[in-house]
């Protein structure tokens, strides 16, 4: 099914792996959770990522969503 919003697109996210992109570069990659109008975003079994490479297991994170480019399904 094809999303009809932007919303509708991380909705249909919800549970899936995904990668997020920030602005300052770095990557997180993680099941999200939940996310709110502003894309604040809460990733569980998160794992931060530089240049590709995973530098640490985080667990439960939440991202600020005026930090965010791009988030993207595995």
């Amino acid at each position: 099914m094809e999303a009809a919003r932007p919303l509708d697109a991380l909705n249909s996210a919800r549970g899936k792996r995904v990668i997020v992109e920030l602005k300052n570069q770095r990557q997180y990659t993680g099941t999200l959770v939940s996310f709110d109008i502003h894309i604040n975003t809460v990733l569980t079994d998160a794992e931060e990522r530089v240049d590709g490479e995973m530098k640490r297991k985080l667990g439960t994170v939440f991202i600020r969503g005026d930090t965010i480019t791009i988030i993207s399904t595995q």
